[in-house]
């Protein structure tokens, strides 16, 4: 019977500590900061990133080295026959891509998985890839599970500012600027590969996280109804360092939501921190394996 490694990359949320205490490899994605390059968890805490993100310094992502994924690989092989690699979203990095470009020289030993997750419902998909290697599946079972059900999650982020979403390209500086004026929070969504606009008039705080439960009810009346019904279904919140205000939604949820069981209270991955800055907040509805 192979020996088989489950591999993440940071952007699933997973430390490095974790990692290790959970048996699961986790890749370190690089940040380039004032043209000084960063490994998230490595030598860059959330901690560190949100100190140089909010001094307007000069901060991109990047995908994993090359080099240093395939030496990442390459030693995880030494100890294992075969590995399931589950990297962020091809829809948001290249690194998906990428990484099933350079799995091609393995004779079918590295099994990457585009089930276009980021973040906390990434983080369920790792976890559920354990959960299924521990119940005997192959790697290619769970790569072609994980694979299939790859639209069951939806995210719904409500950002503070959209100062970031300035500064990355994602919106023009005069929408930027209309938007400070009318002091405009807007819902951004994730539903597979992009981080899309949700809902782009709310104002307050109540009014965005209002916005973001009526999102998640309509996909639990709609696309997860069955998933529901099943016991498939978990929900979880995410924040960018807004850790109380994360607490207190995950208990609104869960109020609201009392036959979904919760799953995580986390900070979102960095990777989408340098996109949208901190002070935001989060949730999740994500498909969670059942045996």
């Amino acid at each position: 019977m192979n020996k088989t490694a489950i591999v993440t990359d940071s952007n699933s949320g997973i430390t490095q500590a974790q990692g290790k205490e959970l048996g699961i490899f986790v890749v370190p994605m690089p940040f380039l900061i004032n043209g000084e390059q960063y490994y998230e968890d490595i030598n860059l805490t959330q901690e560190q990133f949100y100190e140089k993100l909010k001094s307007d310094a000069d901060v991109s992502t990047s995908q994993p080295i090359v080099g240093e994924l395939l030496s990442f690989w390459d030693k995880i092989l030494e100890e294992y026959d075969d590995m399931v690699y589950i990297p962020m979203s091809s829809g948001l990095s290249e690194s998906c891509s990428t990484a099933k470009m350079l799995s091609k020289d393995y004779n079918g030993r590295i099994h990457v998985v585009d089930n276009q997750r980021i973040s906390i419902t990434q983080k369920q998909s790792v976890f559920d890839a354990k959960a299924m290697l521990k119940a005997g599946m192959s790697a290619e079972e769970i790569k072609n599970f994980l694979e299939s059900t790859r639209l069951d999650a939806s995210i719904y982020i409500s950002l503070p500012t959209l100062k970031y979403l300035k500064k990355g390209g994602r919106i023009t500086p005069a929408a930027a600027a209309m938007g400070s004026l009318l002091h405009l929070r807007p819902v951004l969504q994730i539903q597979g590969e992009r981080l899309d606009k949700y809902r782009m008039n709310t104002v307050t705080m109540k009014s965005a996280k209002a916005a973001m439960i009526e999102g998640l009810k309509n996909d639990l009346s709609t696309r997860f109804s069955a998933l529901a019904e099943s016991g498939e279904l978990a929900v979880a919140v995410a924040h960018t360092e807004n850790f109380e205000k994360a607490e207190e939604f995950s208990k609104e949820l869960q109020s609201i939501f009392p036959d979904v069981p919760f799953v995580a209270c986390d900070p979102l991955s960095l990777s989408v921190a340098c996109h949208i800055g901190p002070g935001a907040l989060a949730c999740a509805f994500t498909r969670k394996w059942k045996d």
